[in-house]
C-alpha cells in the first residue's frame, strides 16, 4: 500500500506547545504504523511552550529560519539544514530568533500524541 499526502492539503491546527502543525503522516489519520511527520511553523518572535513528552523521542529538522533551541539546562542556536534529536523526558521549546517564519519539520516516534505531551511552564 502506497501512502502519500501533500502538505498543501493538510490542515494546521495548534498543538499543546502552541505551535502551528500540519501532520503529513499520522498513523490515527493516514494509516502508516509507528510514527508520525509533522511541519511546525513559529512566526518571527515567538516561541513554543516548554514541554517534554514521555515516551517520544521526536527529531527536529529545521527547513528555514533559525531559533533558540532549549534542551534541558542547555541552549543551542539552530538554522536551515540542521537536525536536533530530542529524547524522551527532555524538556524543550524553540523561539525564532530570525527575520522570517521557523519551519520545522518535526519526527517524533512512537507518533504525536497530546497525552504524552506535558507543558512545564
Amino acid at each position: 500500500m502506497i501512502i502519500i499526502t501533500s502538505c498543501k492539503k493538510v490542515e494546521s491546527y495548534i498543538t499543546k506547545d502552541g505551535s502551528s502543525i500540519r501532520e503529513l503522516m499520522h498513523p490515527l489519520v493516514h494509516g502508516n504504523s509507528a510514527q508520525s511527520l509533522a511541519e511546525a511553523r513559529v512566526p518571527m518572535g515567538s516561541s513554543t511552550l516548554l514541554h517534554r513528552h514521555k515516551i517520544t523521542e521526536e527529531i527536529y529538522h529545521i527547513l528555514s529560519g533559525c531559533g533558540l533551541l532549549t534542551l534541558g539546562e542547555e541552549s543551542v542556536f539552530v538554522e536551515e539544514g540542521d537536525s536536533v534529536c530530542i529524547h524522551p523526558g527532555t524538556s524543550h521549546n524553540i523561539k525564532n530568533t530570525g527575520e522570517k517564519e521557523l519551519r520545522i519539520l518535526c519526527c517524533c516516534s512512537p507518533a504525536y500524541s497530546h497525552d504524552d505531551t506535558e507543558i512545564l511552564e
